[in-house]
């Protein structure tokens, strides 16, 4: 494979991944600018603030879907490292959109869907752990953190040390991107899934808070 159709891959995949649909549909609704409410990000999590659980299932299912199809698209037409290099810098365009400052979503969504394309085993072990850890623990972000790691050690033993190359670069990335989220988790601080949140911590629209 050619730098040209790796560098075409990464762009066209990082332009494609960088399309804030959570703005774009709060917009369209007539809901304003979604940054302006809650944690401030794009993604589902921030939308389902607004109370349209419609609109917070379309932004999960667009920003999943927009990786896997950047990793589609060129997986197919240019080869499985192609598909691999789009579907890697569109998570990389979600989550650094140039468009909004290089300020996205926290990637769990798109991550999930660029796995689910790009080796499919891998991307149901994903959506398996997130299930198991959320029943257990109630708490989302741990459940996404527990999901990414599952990414690479399940390509490995898969055999597809390419995918877990990748996967293990993005994983990266999320522990990155959750970093705040950790720190609460140590102190034992996360909110649960589906708790009540203190008004104090209701006022303040904690930012910290799992976004995808």
């Amino acid at each position: 494979m050619t730098y040209v159709l790796i560098a075409l891959a990464a762009a066209g995949g990082y332009l494609f991944g960088s399309i804030p649909f959570g703005l774009v549909l709060t917009r369209m609704a007539g809901l304003g600018d979604i940054r302006a409410i809650g944690s401030g990000n794009i993604g589902a999590t921030n939308v389902l603030r607004t109370g349209r659980k419609d609109l917070a299932a379309l932004t999960l299912i667009l920003d999943a879907g927009k990786a896997g199809i950047a990793a589609a698209v060129f997986g197919l037409a240019f080869g499985t490292t192609a598909g691999l290099v789009a579907g890697g810098f569109a998570f990389a365009g979600h989550c650094f959109p140039v468009w909004l400052g290089f300020k996205g979503g926290k990637g769990v969504a798109t991550f999930v869907g660029t796995m689910l394309v790009v080796f499919w085993p891998v991307g149901l072990t994903v959506i398996a752990t997130w299930l198991v850890m959320a029943a257990i623990f109630r708490i989302s972000s741990l459940a996404a953190l527990a999901a990414a790691l599952a990414a690479p050690f399940a390509a490995f033993a898969w055999g597809r040390p390419d995918v877990a190359i990748m996967a293990g670069i993005l994983t990266v990335l999320i522990y990155w991107l959750h970093r705040a989220n950790i720190q609460r988790l140590l102190k034992g601080e996360e909110p649960r899934i589906g708790g009540r949140k203190d008004k104090a911590e209701a006022s303040a629209e904690d930012p910290d808070t799992p976004e995808t």
